[in-house]
């Protein structure tokens, strides 16, 4: 509640992404933190779409397709990295000075837990698609170092995603369309789901080494990449919209809600 009585909503998603004025122009501001996510993440998740398309693998050889993996993995974890220090930047400044710190615990917060889960996940991807570079692996390592932390990693996306939806829509249902952070969290969320049937389809027989359904994990992969691409780029006008909606309203002042409702 503001000094003058009226009641403003608070969204903790808009207070971190527009923690200060937007720099730069939409698509191009290389000196703003929110767009460097939105660009490492739009290209990680490229990255693991070509890695999946079909025949890519025949066109170029099995290690560059798990090269391809792999360095699409560490440009998520550094756009993860930096969605993980925006959610702690945020934080209200009686919490303590944080930003020379490199991993700040802050449980109370979803935002927090949001970005700390997705930030272990990348790092699991990082583990499974490194070491699947090596080839010719026995099947209780594949199953052990390739599977289980592509599957380890899916599951901390998909709780994330639904983190990230649930401090968005403020529950587990909402219809906003005309919210980039709506759509943006919605495109991920799809996209955690579907990596997480591509662990599933993906799983590697420690026995025999055979993976259950190749062609179904690649499929899912190649959808969750493509929401993870949607997501990511939405992310450049999410950042910019305060700009234009000040544009398109200069005299605007924010909706008042009456006391007691």
């Amino acid at each position: 509640m503001r000094a003058d009585g009226a009641v403003v909503r608070w969204e903790p998603r808009r207070h971190r992404k527009h923690q200060r004025p937007a720099a730069g122009s939409t698509w191009w501001a290389p000196a703003a933190r929110g767009w460097w996510i939105a660009v490492l993440f739009a290209i990680g998740s490229l990255l693991f779409a070509v890695g999946s398309v079909p025949g890519y693998t025949e066109a170029v050889g099995a290690h560059r397709d798990t090269v391809t993996y792999f360095v699409g993995s560490l440009f998520f974890t550094a756009a993860s990295y930096l969605s993980y220090r925006e959610a702690v930047d945020a934080a209200p400044p009686a919490l303590g000075p944080t930003r020379r710190r490199l991993l700040v615990c802050r449980p109370r917060r979803i935002d927090w837990w949001a970005t700390a889960i997705q930030l272990v996940g990348t790092l699991y991807f990082n583990v499974s698609t490194g070491v699947a570079m090596g080839g010719n692996l026995a099947a209780t390592t594949a199953h052990q170092h390739i599977w289980r932390p592509d599957a380890i990693g899916s599951v901390c996306f998909l709780v994330s995603g639904l983190l990230a939806w649930y401090e968005t829509c403020h529950g587990w249902t909402a219809w906003r369309p005309a919210s980039w952070a709506w759509w943006i969290t919605l495109a991920n969320l799809v996209g955690s789901v579907a990596f997480s049937v591509s662990a599933v389809a993906g799983y590697i027989d420690p026995v025999t080494g055979q993976v259950h359904n190749a062609t179904g994990a690649d499929t899912t992969t190649l959808i969750g990449a493509a929401c993870f691409l949607v997501g990511s780029v939405l992310l450049l006008p999410e950042r910019t919209e305060e700009i234009r909606d000040q544009a398109a309203s200069p005299g605007a002042t924010p909706s008042r809600v009456p006391r007691g409702r």
